[in-house]
Protein backbone atom coordinates (compact mmCIF):
# COMPACT_ATOMS: atom_id res chain seq x y z
CA UNK A 1 0.00 0.00 0.00
CA UNK A 2 1.40 3.73 -0.87
CA UNK A 3 1.60 6.47 1.39
CA UNK A 4 -0.55 9.11 -0.21
CA UNK A 5 1.68 12.30 -1.32
CA UNK A 6 2.31 15.51 0.97
CA UNK A 7 0.22 18.37 -0.10
CA UNK A 8 -0.10 21.71 0.29
CA UNK A 9 -2.87 24.37 0.27
CA UNK A 10 -1.66 27.42 -2.05
CA UNK A 11 -3.59 30.38 -3.80
CA UNK A 12 -2.09 33.27 -6.40
CA UNK A 13 -3.12 36.60 -5.92
CA UNK A 14 -1.99 39.98 -6.60
CA UNK A 15 -1.11 41.77 -3.58
CA UNK A 16 -1.28 45.96 -3.09
CA UNK A 17 1.61 48.06 -1.80
CA UNK A 18 2.69 48.90 2.17
CA UNK A 19 0.08 51.49 2.72
CA UNK A 20 -2.73 49.37 1.09
CA UNK A 21 -1.68 46.60 3.26
CA UNK A 22 -1.83 48.85 6.54
CA UNK A 23 -5.29 50.42 5.25
CA UNK A 24 -7.12 47.14 4.43
CA UNK A 25 -5.40 45.47 7.36
CA UNK A 26 -7.09 48.27 9.30
CA UNK A 27 -10.42 47.60 7.87
CA UNK A 28 -9.86 43.70 8.68
CA UNK A 29 -9.08 45.16 12.50
CA UNK A 30 -12.49 47.04 12.88
CA UNK A 31 -14.39 43.66 11.42
CA UNK A 32 -12.67 41.79 14.24
CA UNK A 33 -13.21 43.81 17.50
CA UNK A 34 -16.45 45.51 16.48
CA UNK A 35 -17.95 42.56 14.27
CA UNK A 36 -16.51 39.12 15.81
CA UNK A 37 -15.04 38.58 12.40
CA UNK A 38 -11.27 37.55 12.51
CA UNK A 39 -11.44 35.18 9.52
CA UNK A 40 -9.82 38.04 6.96
CA UNK A 41 -7.05 38.78 9.25
CA UNK A 42 -5.76 35.04 8.51
CA UNK A 43 -4.20 36.31 4.77
CA UNK A 44 -3.00 39.41 3.85
CA UNK A 45 -4.82 41.82 2.04
CA UNK A 46 -4.98 40.59 -1.86
CA UNK A 47 -7.21 39.88 -4.74
CA UNK A 48 -7.52 36.66 -5.29
CA UNK A 49 -6.55 35.56 -9.26
CA UNK A 50 -6.99 31.76 -8.63
CA UNK A 51 -8.90 30.07 -5.31
CA UNK A 52 -7.33 27.76 -2.97
CA UNK A 53 -5.64 24.62 -4.20
CA UNK A 54 -3.94 21.82 -2.76
CA UNK A 55 -1.34 20.29 -5.10
CA UNK A 56 0.99 17.34 -3.76
CA UNK A 57 4.84 18.70 -2.92
CA UNK A 58 6.42 17.02 -5.67
CA UNK A 59 4.39 19.58 -8.26
CA UNK A 60 5.93 22.45 -6.46
CA UNK A 61 8.80 22.75 -9.62
CA UNK A 62 5.54 22.40 -11.97
CA UNK A 63 3.47 25.23 -9.91
CA UNK A 64 6.37 27.66 -10.09
CA UNK A 65 7.11 27.05 -13.98
CA UNK A 66 3.29 27.41 -14.26
CA UNK A 67 3.41 30.73 -12.79
CA UNK A 68 6.47 32.06 -14.56
CA UNK A 69 4.62 31.48 -17.40
CA UNK A 70 1.73 33.47 -16.87
CA UNK A 71 3.94 36.31 -15.44
CA UNK A 72 5.79 36.10 -18.81
CA UNK A 73 1.97 36.83 -20.62
CA UNK A 74 1.65 39.57 -18.16
CA UNK A 75 2.70 43.59 -17.90
CA UNK A 76 2.58 46.10 -15.23
CA UNK A 77 -0.73 47.95 -14.43
CA UNK A 78 -3.04 49.86 -12.18
CA UNK A 79 -5.46 48.80 -10.13
CA UNK A 80 -8.24 50.93 -8.67
CA UNK A 81 -10.10 50.32 -5.24
CA UNK A 82 -13.51 52.39 -4.98
CA UNK A 83 -15.30 52.03 -1.49
CA UNK A 84 -17.02 48.78 -0.35
CA UNK A 85 -19.33 45.88 -1.73
CA UNK A 86 -20.73 43.04 -0.62
CA UNK A 87 -21.77 39.48 -1.48
CA UNK A 88 -24.93 38.33 -0.35
CA UNK A 89 -24.98 38.70 3.61
CA UNK A 90 -21.94 36.80 4.07
CA UNK A 91 -18.73 38.54 2.90
CA UNK A 92 -18.12 42.74 2.81
CA UNK A 93 -15.08 43.74 1.13
CA UNK A 94 -13.15 46.71 -0.89
CA UNK A 95 -14.29 47.02 -4.13
CA UNK A 96 -11.71 46.57 -6.91
CA UNK A 97 -12.45 48.23 -10.16
CA UNK A 98 -12.75 45.44 -13.25
CA UNK A 99 -11.03 46.75 -16.49
CA UNK A 100 -9.15 45.06 -18.94
CA UNK A 101 -5.91 45.02 -17.69
CA UNK A 102 -6.91 43.01 -14.59
CA UNK A 103 -9.70 40.28 -16.78
CA UNK A 104 -6.40 39.69 -18.89
CA UNK A 105 -4.28 39.18 -15.64
CA UNK A 106 -6.92 36.58 -14.52
CA UNK A 107 -7.67 35.39 -18.11
CA UNK A 108 -3.89 33.93 -18.44
CA UNK A 109 -3.10 33.00 -14.94
CA UNK A 110 -6.50 31.08 -15.13
CA UNK A 111 -5.53 29.36 -18.16
CA UNK A 112 -2.09 28.57 -17.59
CA UNK A 113 -3.07 26.90 -14.32
CA UNK A 114 -5.96 24.98 -16.04
CA UNK A 115 -3.04 23.92 -18.95
CA UNK A 116 -0.19 22.94 -16.70
CA UNK A 117 -1.79 22.11 -13.00
CA UNK A 118 -5.39 21.14 -14.38
CA UNK A 119 -7.03 23.49 -11.88
CA UNK A 120 -10.03 24.44 -13.63
CA UNK A 121 -10.87 28.17 -13.35
CA UNK A 122 -13.69 28.97 -10.41
CA UNK A 123 -17.48 28.39 -11.84
CA UNK A 124 -18.10 31.62 -10.00
CA UNK A 125 -17.55 34.54 -12.85
CA UNK A 126 -14.44 36.52 -11.31
CA UNK A 127 -15.05 39.51 -9.27
CA UNK A 128 -12.12 40.94 -7.76
CA UNK A 129 -12.02 42.37 -4.10
CA UNK A 130 -10.48 42.70 -1.16
CA UNK A 131 -12.04 40.84 1.67
CA UNK A 132 -12.60 42.69 4.87
CA UNK A 133 -15.10 40.12 6.49
CA UNK A 134 -16.43 36.59 6.15
CA UNK A 135 -17.00 32.76 6.86
CA UNK A 136 -17.17 34.25 10.54
CA UNK A 137 -19.25 37.36 10.52
CA UNK A 138 -22.63 36.33 11.59
CA UNK A 139 -26.10 37.12 10.04
CA UNK A 140 -27.30 38.84 12.82
CA UNK A 141 -24.15 41.27 12.69
CA UNK A 142 -24.15 41.52 9.15
CA UNK A 143 -26.45 44.70 8.86
CA UNK A 144 -24.61 46.57 11.60
CA UNK A 145 -21.30 45.70 9.90
CA UNK A 146 -22.46 46.57 6.16
CA UNK A 147 -24.38 49.64 7.63
CA UNK A 148 -20.06 50.90 8.88
CA UNK A 149 -18.27 50.19 5.94
CA UNK A 150 -20.85 51.13 3.65
CA UNK A 151 -20.19 54.51 4.87
CA UNK A 152 -16.63 54.27 4.55
CA UNK A 153 -14.56 56.37 2.04
CA UNK A 154 -11.80 54.47 0.16
CA UNK A 155 -10.21 55.33 -2.81
CA UNK A 156 -6.87 53.98 -3.53
CA UNK A 157 -4.71 52.95 -6.94
CA UNK A 158 -1.61 51.10 -6.89
CA UNK A 159 0.37 49.29 -9.43
CA UNK A 160 0.62 45.44 -9.76
CA UNK A 161 4.18 44.34 -11.22
CA UNK A 162 3.76 40.84 -9.74
CA UNK A 163 1.78 37.59 -9.33
CA UNK A 164 2.38 36.19 -5.69
CA UNK A 165 1.70 32.58 -4.73
CA UNK A 166 0.60 31.82 -0.89
CA UNK A 167 0.68 29.09 1.07
CA UNK A 168 -1.13 28.18 4.00
CA UNK A 169 0.69 27.19 7.32
CA UNK A 170 -2.00 25.30 8.67
CA UNK A 171 -3.11 28.28 10.65
CA UNK A 172 -2.46 31.36 8.37
CA UNK A 173 -1.68 32.35 4.51
CA UNK A 174 2.02 33.22 4.13
CA UNK A 175 3.77 34.52 1.08
CA UNK A 176 5.84 31.75 -0.78
CA UNK A 177 7.01 33.75 -3.86
CA UNK A 178 6.42 36.73 -6.07
CA UNK A 179 6.79 36.64 -9.77
CA UNK A 180 7.26 39.74 -11.83
CA UNK A 181 5.38 40.38 -14.94
CA UNK A 182 7.73 39.92 -17.97
CA UNK A 183 6.27 41.81 -20.87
Amino acid sequence: MSVPAAQALYFVALLPDEQIQQDVTAFKQVAAEQFNSRHALKSPPHITIIPPFKLPAEEATTLVETMAAAAARLAPFPVQLRGFDRFGQRVIFVDVIMDEALRTCYQVTAEAFHQQLGIKPDDRPFHAHMTVAFKDLHRKVFGDAWAYFSQQSYERTFHVQTLTLLKHNGQRWEVEQDQAFSL
